[in-house]
């Protein structure tokens, strides 16, 4: 049953509780947009970032700087205009201050962009992962405590070059921002120990048959590189393995997790033995990773273990709601002080502690990882080894870095 605030408000006088009473005993309501992927290829994708977000809102019990937490929810198909579309209904129509999101890279840099015409209101990454989102003429208003898709493959490229024998990898990826960026951070180690890439194939978003890309690979090579996502993975996944392909994958992030790793058929035969690395591992036992886990594991629909998304989701969301508790929820000055409490935030994660760089991007752990099916027959990423606190630059003198050039499909280049 619910009370008119009327109602409230004359019971209050009716009692003599003061005005200042009465308003700590009726939260005012706080708007906070979350943008996702809702549509589309990526609509999985979506699905569990509204998982991992929702968990963060629960931790707090929906309350944050002394005011009740509304989720409005933005949707998307992965594409610029549409997140872009999604983010101008849920600022200018629907007066949110604050907004967490978008899931995709190319998303993320339009998002960025649309940030910098809203100055009174805060933009907080969703598990965008584009490295320009952030590392080239970033927006003020706009701050990434997740990692990105280069960060993401800090020690995988020195473990399949020394570790697993590897020599020689063709990629097979999707083509937009967020692949280049995987690409780019996998090949700057691979490249450097001494590998060649050959050959890469770039496929669009929603791609259905690969049977042209399967036959472009070349017969010589040591291992595929992929890093695609969703139904893409999937369909890849599957027709690689109907093909009879024979060469052992290395697994983009989002290529090896739960929202592929569930899936059902036989492209579960191609991918354990796969290396790969990213923000999350699921047998790691930290303590806080493990309480996420049966956090998470409460909201409908979970998967066996969180997602990437769903953990991005999660700690972006914490942020906004750790923020508000520190300016006591106070937005009077266009968000300011909040973002001001942003920008000198740092935690514990469930995979460790989150501090952010002067483009007001994330500094955190990376999992290298290798597929593996666990005693109840799951697929999980197996933890090899933790690389601790992995910069934006991937340790390289920030001016040393830039120079290298946005990623692209051409760059970098080994072949």
């Amino acid at each position: 049953m619910s009370i008119h605030r009327r109602t409230l408000l004359a019971l209050a006088l009716a009692t003599g509780l003061t005005a200042p009473a009465f308003a700590v005993a009726h939260a005012e309501t706080l708007k906070v947009g979350l943008l996702a992927t809702f549509e589309g290829a990526f609509t999985v994708l979506g699905e569990d970032s509204e998982r991992g977000a929702m968990t963060a809102v629960s931790e707090f019990n929906a309350k944050a700087g002394g005011k009740d937490i509304e989720i409005i929810k933005g949707s998307s198909d992965a594409s610029p205009d549409s997140a872009v579309r999604a983010a101008r209904k849920l600022v200018e129509q629907d007066g949110v201050k604050i907004l967490i999101g978008p899931l995709s890279g190319d998303e993320g840099i339009a998002v960025k962009e649309y940030a910098k015409t809203q100055p009174g209101v805060t933009f907080l990454n969703g598990a965008s992962a584009a490295q320009d989102t952030t590392l080239r003429d970033p927006a003020p208003n706009f701050f990434r405590f997740s990692t990105d898709g280069a960060q993401w493959m800090t020690g995988l490229g020195n473990y399949v070059f020394n570790d697993k024998g590897y020599k020689s990898v063709a990629v097979v990826a999707e083509d937009y921002s967020f692949p280049y960026t995987q690409v780019f951070g996998f090949m700057a180690e691979f490249c450097k120990a001494g590998g060649k890439v050959p050959s890469k194939s770039w496929v669009p978003i929603g791609n259905k048959d690969y049977s042209s890309v399967i036959a472009a690979i070349p017969d010589d090579v040591d291992a595929i590189y992929v890093a695609l996502g969703g139904a893409d993975a999937v369909n890849f996944l599957s027709q690689y393995n109907d093909a009879g392909g024979q060469a052992p994958l290395i697994g983009g992030s989002i290529t090896v997790d739960q929202t592929v790793l569930t899936a059902k058929g036989k492209m579960r035969d191609v991918l354990v033995g796969t290396p790969a690395a990213g923000p999350t591992a699921d047998t790691y036992d930290g303590a806080a990773w493990l309480a996420f886990v049966d956090a998470y594991k409460k909201q409908p629909g979970a998967f066996p273990s969180p997602s990437l998304f769903a953990h991005a989701y999660y700690i972006n969301m914490k942020a906004a709601l750790l923020a508000l508790d520190e300016v006591g929820g106070d937005l009077s000055d266009d968000g300011a002080k909040y973002r001001e409490a942003l920008a000198k935030l740092s935690f514990e994660t469930p995979t460790g502690k989150v501090s952010l760089d002067e483009n007001r991007q994330a500094i955190a752990d990376i999992f290298l990882t290798e597929v593996a099916e666990a005693d109840d027959g799951t697929l999980v990423n197996k933890l090899i080894k933790v690389v601790p606190q992995v910069n934006q630059t991937l340790g390289i003198p920030k001016d040393e870095f830039v120079k290298l050039g946005a990623v692209s499909r051409e760059n970098p280049s080994c072949p």
